[in-house]
């Protein structure tokens, strides 16, 4: 096991784990200004070699978006920015010596790229996200596909696009289950997909797959426990959407509770099975089980990191935690944590390369203070629908259609502008709305 240093001892050491929305804005803008000044190390760790925002794999798994075009090397970022990426994935922490262990990492092959490594920090920030929780649901690792990271989404595209294919070219009747999707759990990331298929499915069948009727053949179930889709965010939020549903032809199932995925479908804890060839897990969320015993810091049952609201975790004034992997307060609402969300991760950013500004000038640390800017859910091509917190009104502005699309639009530029600033955002956005014009609007392999 080697330990990395060089030079790093003379300067303070920042390292973050997690190159995420949260991790990789906050690696780049501490690189465009400590980085660069030479005033701290910054170093990046994260096992995946390009990064891809989360709130879009519901694209990426219909196959409306090409990951090659919006995927941003970390090699190349850590260079243009001024802060050091080591791939790698963090599987343990020793705290009295500050330092980060790192597993060992092989290729495809089995051949060994990187040994086991250690990486000192005087400031550590895990910013590690999420991932889905199957709450020990039978068959659901067996038979289901989580959209946690890029290759499940493009795993989940390559299927659907076979699934298609052998569809058509069979002489046999359909199957029961055949072109059937089930999406278990209607948060927004279930709901968005939900409506994105409606579109790929049918799109698919138009570029000669004749044989198929999507309006016969093709069948998306939605299906939720709670007693209404999107249950974390407003009810008339809720409504709209389903609403939208209802007209797509998707079959919502709500106060349907999963017992068991099982080869050919869903089993509900009612006996019913919901017959599917593609089933999507999207009902739950934890972060990483490694952090539920990191070195004796505090976690919750969802297995995230404890923090004040400087960030800062609460049995370690060294190591914060940020985004979707921290319980955070939600200042001025008691007993509220800040949700889970991409506005939370930008936020939390910037917030927290300002602390590390204080820390390095000897300043006090301020409290995080979580603006909540409403809710927007995408219905692909069809509407955007959501709410804006009224910072300007005083109250909830509820928007739909047109000016509610430029608003999630919006909020994927913020996080390029972060990372990339205008001019390299202006220009690739203006080479994508050229390039979509000259290529199919669907992924077709």
């Amino acid at each position: 096991m080697t330990a990395e240093s060089g030079s790093a001892h003379r300067l303070h050491r920042v390292v973050i784990v997690g190159g995420g929305a949260g991790g990789l804005e906050l690696a780049t803008r501490l690189g465009d200004t400590l980085g660069k000044r030479n005033k701290a190390h910054i170093t990046l760790i994260e096992k995946a070699r390009t990064h891809f925002w989360k709130p879009h794999l519901h694209e990426l798994a219909a196959g409306s978006m090409d990951m090659g075009v919006y995927e941003t090397d970390y090699l190349a970022q850590s260079h243009w920015h001024f802060f050091r990426y080591r791939v790698g994935e963090m599987v343990g922490l020793d705290r009295a010596r500050r330092e980060v262990h790192v597993a060992p990492l092989h290729d495809e092959e089995g051949h060994l790229v990187t040994a086991a490594r250690k990486f000192g920090y005087d400031t550590l920030v895990i910013a590690v996200g999420s991932l889905t929780n199957d709450f020990g649901t039978p068959g659901v690792k067996a038979h289901a596909i989580a959209l946690e990271d890029p290759p499940a989404a493009e795993r989940f595209h390559r299927r659907l696009v076979n699934m298609f294919i052998r569809a058509h070219a069979q002489s046999e009747t359909l199957r029961p289950e055949q072109l059937h999707v089930a999406i278990i759990g209607a948060g927004a990331t279930g709901v968005e997909l939900a409506a994105e298929l409606h579109n790929t499915t049918r799109t698919l069948v138009s570029y000669g797959l004749d044989r198929i009727d999507p309006d016969k053949d093709i069948r998306l179930i939605l299906i939720e426990a709670a007693d209404r889709i999107l249950p974390a965010l407003p009810e008339r939020l809720s409504k709209a959407a389903n609403a939208l549903l209802e007209k797509l032809k998707v079959q919502v199932r709500t106060k349907s509770r999963v017992a068991a995925v099982i080869d050919d479908g869903v089993q509900l804890a009612s006996g019913e099975v919901i017959p599917a060839e593609l089933v999507v897990w999207a009902a739950g969320v934890k972060a990483p089980d490694f952090l539920k015993d990191l070195d004796g810091l505090e976690t919750n049952r969802m297995n995230q990191l404890v923090v004040f609201p400087t960030l800062q975790t609460t049995r370690d004034e060294n190591v914060f935690a940020i985004g979707d992997c921290a319980e955070c307060p939600w200042v001025g609402r008691a007993g509220v944590m800040v949700p889970p969300r991409a506005q939370s991760a930008h936020q939390q950013a910037s917030h927290m390369a300002k602390q590390i500004g204080n820390r390095l000038a000897g300043r006090p640390l301020a409290p995080y203070r979580y603006r909540d800017f409403g809710s927007l859910v995408s219905l692909g091509e069809y509407s955007t629908v959501g709410n804006l917190m009224g910072t300007l009104t005083g109250k909830n502005l509820w928007i739909e259609g047109w000016f509610a699309r430029m608003m999630y639009l919006s909020l994927y530029k913020l996080h390029e502008l972060a990372l990339h600033g205008f001019w390299k955002v202006a220009l690739d956005t203006a080479a994508r709305i050229i390039t979509r014009r000259t290529e199919p609007h669907v992924k077709l392999h």
